[in-house]
């Protein structure tokens, strides 16, 4: 385990070596393709030289073309659903809930009307200390 030691002179060096890499071989390849009049393999095999990033670009490509084939498939068959959908629940709602919320809302104000007139009638005035005292005879005798 390595630990930081300030009298070092220099860093320690990086030192990879790949596993699969054989100089020859890639000196031998480059050759036949400077003979072939080509850059690279891929260039032989498709006709057409590499550029970096093609790969990648392509894909995003393929990728953009199917999401708007996609969203221009769902454009048009949805709002049509759905607005035949909306339609049929508004005539649905017109025709048999509206009646009957309208129903409850009049009832309800019947009720509150009739309670309002009830409580009118039983309505108990205030005690006012200056209104002259009414006298009931007394019509019960003692036997």
């Amino acid at each position: 385990m390595g630990l930081f030691t300030p009298h070092k002179k220099h860093a320690n060096p990086f030192r990879y070596i790949p596993r699969y890499y054989d100089p020859e071989k890639e000196r031998r390849e480059q050759r036949r393709r400077e003979l072939h009049g080509t850059s690279s393999e891929q260039e032989v095999e498709a006709g057409e030289a590499y550029t970096p990033g093609q790969y990648i670009r392509a894909r995003r490509k393929a990728r953009l073309e199917r999401v708007s084939a996609e969203n221009s498939r769902k454009q048009t068959g949805l709002p049509k659903l759905a607005l035949v959908a909306g339609i049929a629940l508004l005539v649905i709602f017109v025709y048999m809930l509206y009646p009957r919320i309208v129903s409850a809302f009049v009832t309800a104000n019947r009720a509150m009307q009739s309670e309002q007139k009830l409580q009118s009638e039983y309505e108990v005035e205030e005690f006012n200390p200056y209104t002259p005292i009414t006298i009931v005879p007394n019509d019960y005798k003692e036997e």
